[in-house]
């Protein structure tokens, strides 16, 4: 029997662990995650665990639990939800139904009739997965959802084979609508090694595009293709800022795709451009942002406009790049893998290069055209050209003169060395964006609206990119260095300011009192006004 999982949401506390005694959880294929004392509890724990049931009481503190349901069904769409309460108005029973709740029960809760819901909810969790799962119905599904001719569209806009008079004509023919303002091409790449034995990775694949599709065909009007084993989605953007948001939401479709697929995907987001044409530089930049899970882990969202924020674009480089595949695989290296897969990256260039018996011509041109793109490459990282080729050296001139061998060598040493500049400077903007974070917290913590979308905006990174670097960096969440920080201003308050808890509160960021008093318990052990009094004995007041 597959298992669910079950979070218990009330500020009864008697109520909950007599539910949570009653009810045999493992034998009707549940694990119990625990319970939260109210909304925002719940929330915190839906965003570290992955949750499958929740069962809410209405009527909580801080966050009620219809509010609770309404959040939870946004951000979860296949979450199942059990309202019970004590309150039996028809008003709330209504706003249950609109939430799609699986049941509305009453308190006191009966043990037998709980049992039987949480059955008939199971029935239906595992209905669902079935027909993710199902293989008959994905090679179905396979067949069915990629028409030729569309594959064949996309990848050629992609690759940057469509002309501008041909476009209007071509999406007419193949129906396709690709009208909107902005464009952002998106690669969900599979980690196949990470995959689940005994199912074919292509249906994985196909499991995990069609997840996509359920989520984002609708509100981003994608489109989906197959490529180079990828899935790789077209996006359209109403604004240019909505790549921020787009990268949010490849960050949930991750955590489900390991979930629903038991599948580790990545997202790579690339670079939001204004037309068709330019899709093969967002394609790039996606490439790129997906090659970068070697540092930032596998199964997240990663932008490329998170990762190199200050890059400079350069069409005419990009489009040469995307036809120079050796090479890029060399760029790569620079960027992300270690010296000696770099090196590697390097002799295979080398070996596929065709130069085994070139005339002095082709070898003459074929050097030229390698040193004009590593400069090319300095230019788009701005690495500053003279730290890698002395200012007084004729670098044509020089590798004029070298054999295969030598230009391996000489390759080798000139691409270590911009592989250490790049990589310094990208701990230094880590480092400064982090501590930008941390001094925009420490001067607007009293600020109730602080939050990581916010900020997130005002620092032109996504949530998604934020919340890892910031937590990389500081070893913290950053509602939890937020917290912790109001915490240490309100314990000072407290010994050194005359003052009620409530304007205290407010002083810290924090709206509800109420909460403030909750909060600073959960993590000192006492109440504010029990903490305060205890400090003044201590000092003898």
């Amino acid at each position: 029997m597959k298992k669910y999982s079950v979070l218990l949401v009330d500020d009864e506390e008697d109520v909950v662990k007599a539910i949570m005694q009653k009810i045999d959880w493992d034998g009707l294929g549940y694990s119990l995650l625990g319970y939260a004392k109210n909304g925002l509890e719940a929330l915190e724990i839906a965003e570290e665990k992955q949750v499958d049931v929740v069962l809410t009481d209405i009527k909580m503190p801080y966050m009620d639990g219809l509010t609770l349901s309404h959040k939870l069904k946004e951000l979860y769409p296949s979450i199942k939800i059990v309202i019970f309460s004590g309150f039996d108005e028809f008003e709330y029973a209504k706003e249950a139904i609109r939430l799609e709740a699986e049941e509305y029960v009453l308190k006191p809760v009966d043990s037998g009739e709980l049992s039987r819901i949480f059955r008939t909810v199971h029935e239906r969790l595992d209905k669902e997965f079935d027909e993710k799962q199902n293989i008959n119905h994905l090679k179905n599904y396979y067949l069915e959802s990629l028409p030729i001719l569309q594959e064949s569209f996309y990848t050629s806009l992609i690759e940057g084979n469509v002309r501008q008079e041909d476009l209007t004509r071509a999406m007419l023919d193949y129906q396709i609508d690709l009208t909107g303002k902005f464009y952002s091409v998106v690669i969900l790449h599979n980690s196949i090694s990470l995959s689940p034995e005994g199912i074919n990775p292509v249906l994985i694949s196909m499991s995990i595009r069609k997840l996509a599709e359920e989520r984002m065909q609708k509100g981003w009007r994608a489109c989906f293709f197959t490529y180079l084993g990828n899935t790789v989605i077209l996006t359209q953007l109403k604004r240019e800022e909505e790549h921020y948001r787009l990268t949010d939401e490849m960050e949930t479709l991750c955590r489900m795709a390991k979930y629903v697929c038991n599948a580790t995907i990545t997202a790579g987001i690339g670079k939001t451009v204004s037309s068709l044409l330019d899709l093969p530089l967002s394609y790039l930049g996606a490439r790129d942002a997906v090659a970068y899970r070697v540092l930032y882990g596998r199964g997240k969202a990663i932008a490329v406009s998170d990762i190199n924020p200050e890059e400079r674009e350069n069409p005419s480089l990009n489009r040469e790049l995307l036809d120079e595949e050796r090479l890029l695989d060399v760029y790569r290296s620079i960027r992300m893998a270690s010296k000696e897969e770099l090196f590697k990256d390097i002799d295979l260039y080398i070996q596929n290069s065709r130069l085994e018996k070139p005339s002095l011509q082709e070898y003459q041109f074929f050097l030229m055209e390698l040193v004009t793109n590593i400069h090319k490459f300095l230019l788009s990282n701005q690495v500053d050209a003279t730290l890698i080729f002395p200012k007084d050296e004729d670098v044509y001139q020089k590798v004029q003169q070298f054999s295969l061998e030598e230009l391996s060598a000489w390759m080798k040493r000139i691409c270590e060395r911009i592989q250490g500049i790049i990589q310094e400077k990208r701990s230094d903007k880590t480092k400064s964006f982090v501590k930008k974070a941390v001094e925009h917290v420490h001067s607007h913590y009293m600020d109730k609206n602080l939050s990581v979308e916010g900020l997130s905006m005002e620092l032109h990174v996504s949530a998604a990119y934020f919340s890892t670097v910031f937590k990389k960096e500081t070893g913290k969440s950053f509602i939890n260095y937020l917290t912790d920080y109001r915490m240490e201003k309100a314990l000072r308050l407290l010994i050194e300011e005359e003052e009620k808890t409530y304007i205290i509160a407010e002083s810290v960021g924090y709206a509800d009192p109420n909460y403030f008093s909750y909060a600073f318990k959960k993590k000192f052990g006492m109440s504010p006004s029990k903490y305060k009094t205890s400090g003044m004995k201590q000092e003898g007041v």
